[in-house]
């Protein structure tokens, strides 16, 4: 019973993936991803750290109010009477109060530090969408690369059943026979081959997914990256104010106002007190009423420690902050220039190359059954057809791998909208 029920819980937990009945769309595997994928939700996770931190100092007072109270016997001797027993109370409060503006510096450090989280999140799920789309992107690859393969490799067998005919027949050598076989054993080697990759990269998509183990996707797309509408100038701009840029400005922000809290906590807290008292004989009652100040010295600890701690955050927080600026803008103008030359590639591949393969394989089939050429002639023209065909697929989906890293280098966010 208990395994049916974990059963259940799985299968509803992975509701609508778990059945394969139809193909993954990039949608549905870009939802499944913010669902289910462990490092998106580890990175939401520090979200109530962060909140719980700002409430804490957004209070009133930083330090609560302290609340003391005593009882005390006292026993009077008496020289004739026997000893006389007084009860005696105090209550008292006291409160200590920051006097340096540290309740502004920790307030401002909390809001910096949950602005900086956010960001965080979503340039975490910025790049899940990007590896999403990327590995979603090679899983459609080979499946349309397998489909090529599979009618390339119909066409070999069919050449290859009509040149054993020949033999059969005595119009062609053995010689060809064995040609012709080997070639569609290669044909058909290749194609189990790009079956074993294809395995491979939906097991790849369903670890990111999170799927389960069974649970190998297929994908359904198109390969045509989708049109772009944006300029280098405005791609740079961009990968200026992505979310991990902006997420650094807030941790450097931070670390700038914890630097100040740690220096106002050189300047000593006041503690105020404020106590009642009853002392004395029921029939002489005393009422003492108390206010008392403290103030401690700062002579031998001086919060060189917590200086020199958050010293050194504000710094580390400007280096990789720095780094990743200069990183982002090369990796950006790299991204930029293998992507305009792979349209250059996938434009002169689709409009001139192909077309002219793709016609002079119909002409050499035509010419093969009528028995105007020979086998070799026939393989010849079908391995270029097909190295042509690679060579497109290859370039398209290079494109459109080149054109996810680049958006996601960018932080373009327009583009998953458009899509």
């Amino acid at each position: 019973m208990r395994s049916l029920i974990g059963v259940s819980f799985l299968l509803a937990t992975f509701y609508p993936l778990s059945v394969l009945s139809a193909p993954l769309t990039l949608e549905q595997a870009w939802n499944q991803a913010e669902q289910a994928n462990p490092t998106l939700r580890s990175t939401e996770a520090n979200l109530a750290m962060a909140q719980g931190e700002l409430t804490d100092a957004r209070a009133l007072l930083w330090n609560n109010p302290q609340l003391a109270t005593e009882s005390r016997r006292r026993t009077i001797p008496q020289t004739v009477d026997p000893a006389r027993v007084n009860h005696e109370w105090t209550v008292g409060v006291t409160q200590t109060f920051e006097i340096a503006g540290q309740q502004g510096k920790r307030r401002s450090a909390a809001e910096q530090s949950l602005a900086a989280t956010q960001e965080v999140i979503a340039e975490t799920r910025r790049q899940l969408h990007a590896e999403v789309e990327q590995r979603f992107v090679q899983v459609l690859s080979l499946q349309l690369r397998i489909q090529m393969e599979e009618r390339t490799l119909k066409l070999i067998q069919e050449a290859a059943m009509a040149v054993r005919k020949r033999v059969t027949a005595g119009e062609d050598s053995r010689l060809d026979g064995n040609l012709a076989k080997v070639e569609a054993e290669r044909a058909q080697n290749q194609v189990s081959v790009l079956r074993e990759q294809l395995i491979q990269a939906r097991t790849e998509l369903a670890a990111l997914l999170q799927l389960l183990a069974d649970n190998l996707p297929e994908v359904s797309g198109s390969l045509e990256p989708p049109l772009a509408s944006y300029s280098l100038k405005e791609l740079l701009a961009g990968a200026a104010s992505r979310p991990l840029l902006r997420a650094f400005d807030h941790r450097e922000k931070a670390a700038k106002s914890r630097l100040d809290l740690e220096r106002a906590a050189v300047y000593p807290d006041v503690t105020l007190g404020l106590s009642a008292a009853r002392e004395g004989a029921a029939d002489s009652r005393e009422k003492i009423t108390a206010l008392s100040v403290s103030l401690p010295l700062p002579l031998f600890r001086r919060n060189d420690t917590g200086i020199g701690r958050a010293t050194t955050e504000l710094t580390q927080v400007q280096v990789q902050q720095q780094a990743v600026q200069r990183d982002a803008r090369a990796q950006v103008l790299a991204l930029w220039a293998r992507l305009e030359n792979l349209k250059t590639r996938v434009q002169r591949l689709s409009a001139s190359v192909l077309p002219s393969l793709e016609e002079n394989q119909h002409l050499s089939s035509v010419s093969f059954r009528a028995g105007e050429i020979g086998l070799l002639q026939l393989l010849l023209v079908n391995r270029q057809v097909l190295d042509g065909q690679r060579d497109l697929l290859d370039a398209r989906t290079e494109l459109r791998l080149t054109q996810v890293s680049l958006e996601a280098a960018a932080g373009w966010s327009p583009a998953h909208e458009l899509r």
